[in-house]
This record gives structure tokens, sequence and C-alpha cells, in this order.
């Protein structure tokens, strides 16, 4: 399971997340904020292997660092993207 550093980053707002899975099964992308609260689920569902690409618009929300996770067939993965105004 591969998880790829968010394009761009920084960011203003819209983010590309690519991820891949090498079969498939429940995946949950979700989005947090520093204080360890959920702010956003991108996927929450049975996906197909191979890759894909997952969009989080955080126009909405304060500049700084937010984390976002991947959890698929008992693996997590997590990196950061930063919002800049």
């Amino acid at each position: 399971m591969t998880l790829d550093q968010s394009m761009p980053n920084p960011a203003r707002d819209v983010v590309r997340i690519g991820y891949a899975i090498p079969e498939a099964g429940a995946v949950r992308l979700s989005v947090y904020d520093l204080m360890g609260r959920e702010i956003s689920v991108l996927v929450d569902g049975v996906v197909p292997a191979g890759p894909h690409t997952a969009t989080w618009d955080g126009g909405s929300l304060s500049a700084g660092v937010y984390v976002y996770r991947l959890e698929a067939n008992g693996i997590v993965r997590t990196r950061m993207v930063t919002l800049a105004r």
C-alpha cells in the first residue's frame, strides 16, 4: 500500500492525494487537524485494487498543518499537508 505526498504542498485550497492498494478492500482516507480532530472523510468504503486519487478542499480552513490518514487491509499510513493563505 502506498500513500503519496499531496499535490500541491503547501496548498491554498484543493489538494490531490494519491494512494494505491494491492488488493480490493475497505479503505478509509481521512484528514485531521493537529489536535487529532477528524476534519473530513474523503474515502470510506470498498475500493478496487490499484491506484486512486482523492481530492480535499481545505479552502474554508485556517492556514496550518493537517494530517491525512489512509487505513486499508489492516495497515495505516499518514502524511502531512500544509495549507497556506
